[in-house]
């Protein structure tokens, strides 16, 4: 048990490590790199979106690549180096061959003062730029002199990428998992997520599942926009989705709601939370954090939460260099990877029924359901009855559980001898 459970920490720690180099945007060649090193895994299918297509009220933009950058002092010594630490340069940066001197230099660096030995993680997407990411130590480091300036990038019509893996279901009702894979050297900001969805989909993908599963790999923002215009007749198959990301730092799970605040996967991970997980925390719906803003937008409104540890924003290392292979720890990865297959079994259980003998209570010891003694009542025979009482084909079995304190899985168990004694009926799933 103890083995296995090791091979799964360290194989999606592995993953990490190997992604961990890659210079990834909202687009380009590290975006590929990245698709593709997740479809050695799972059967991927990558999608390219080329520049100017229109995607809701967005235009792909051109695709932008980077080979190297520097900035070098008058004795030719690499002061900032691109080699050393993707996080140098700002994403996006235009192409840039230029001698300028250190005012001028100035007005192109960032750094963190309240952090001095850490590198900034720094974009410009939709606005021409360029500039380079320091520690502030090596800021004040840097003398009067003549730089020479070089980024060596490419910004030209070609494409957005994102990755795409549906796994077919006997329902074609769907469960969507999507996470963002935009971010270059940042282990808990992007390759969390990647790696345990990643597993989790290799995990379901030789099972056989009720619903059918959708994992989405996609640059955050304009990438699920992008997917959301390519499916909009489609989206209403969703019946439950996460959001993954930030699942390796050492703080409690926090779940954000869906905006519609009371969806059935809401409902599952608070219960599962508390029920099953020491401290946590459930914040409500904000427009504003990851994807889950896109997903919940108004015009979709699906059903689709978010779950991470610490939240963006919310630990010094977000968006820093510190956020490296040290940050994340290989025992919190696996302890989110099967939370979220925790989830997926509740999903898979989670069914609404319809009491078949609903005029006063059925005897359930004649179908040798119900054999306590007076006043001993035993938590399975609790169960049946709470699950006979709640099934009037309004009431899915989290609700019966949350609403019965009873456990889940006892829950399910009470549901499934009902519906072999033929005293409960599957409500199909409406659309």
């Amino acid at each position: 048990m103890d083995n296995k459970k090791n091979r799964t920490e360290n194989e999606i720690f592995d993953l990490i490590k190997r992604l961990y180099p890659i210079c990834r945007s909202i687009t380009g060649n590290g975006v590929r790199q990245t698709l593709n090193l997740i479809k050695e895994i799972i059967p991927l299918e990558i999608i390219e979106v080329p520049t100017g297509t229109k995607t809701l009220d967005w235009t792909i933009p051109e695709e932008w690549n980077i080979t190297d950058a520097y900035v070098k002092n008058s004795s030719g010594e690499k002061i900032i180096d691109f080699q050393k630490s993707n996080l140098h340069v700002v994403s996006y940066s235009v192409p840039v061959d230029k001698k300028i001197n250190l005012s001028e230099l100035k007005k192109h660096l960032h750094s963190l003062p309240e952090h001095p030995d850490w590198i900034p993680y720094v974009t410009s997407y939709y606005k021409e730029n360029w500039g380079f990411c320091i520690s502030h130590n090596q800021l004040k480091l840097l003398k009067e002199d003549l730089y020479e300036v070089k980024i060596e990038s490419d910004l030209s019509a070609g494409s957005l990428t994102y990755g795409e893996f549906y796994l077919p279901g006997e329902l074609k009702e769907e469960v969507l998992i999507s996470t963002h894979i935009c971010h270059p050297s940042m282990c808990n900001d992007n390759l969390s997520g990647i790696s345990v969805v990643t597993h989790l989909a290799n995990y379901l993908k030789t099972r056989k599942q009720k619903f059918s599963y959708r994992f989405v790999f996609v640059p955050a923002t304009i990438g699920a926009i992008t997917w959301l215009s390519k499916n909009e007749e489609n989206v209403k198959n969703i019946k439950y989705g996460l959001v993954a990301a930030l699942l390796g730092d050492n703080g409690n799970f926090t779940y954000k709601k869906s905006r519609l605040g009371n969806a059935e996967i809401d409902k599952i991970v608070e219960y599962l939370l508390k029920t099953e997980i020491g401290e946590f925390n459930i914040i409500d719906f904000s427009p504003y954090g990851y994807d889950e803003r896109q997903y919940c937008s108004p015009g979709f409104n699906l059903p689709v939460g978010r779950l991470t540890r610490t939240p963006n924003g919310e630990f010094p290392e977000y968006h820093t260099s510190a956020d490296n292979l040290d940050f994340v720890k290989p025992g919190k990865l696996k302890e989110s990877f099967e939370l979220y297959k925790r989830i997926v079994e509740v999903i898979e259980q989670n069914q609404t029924y319809l009491n078949l003998s609903p005029k006063g209570e059925p005897q359930l010891g004649r179908r040798g359901l119900y054999n306590s003694v007076a006043g001993n009542i035993k938590e399975y025979e609790l169960a049946l009855l709470w699950v006979l009482n709640m099934s009037d084909g309004n009431n899915s079995l989290i609700d019966i559980a949350i609403k019965s304190k009873l456990p889940f899985n006892t829950i399910y168990k009470a549901s499934q001898d009902l519906v072999n004694v033929n005293l409960l009926k599957e409500i199909e799933i409406q659309q």
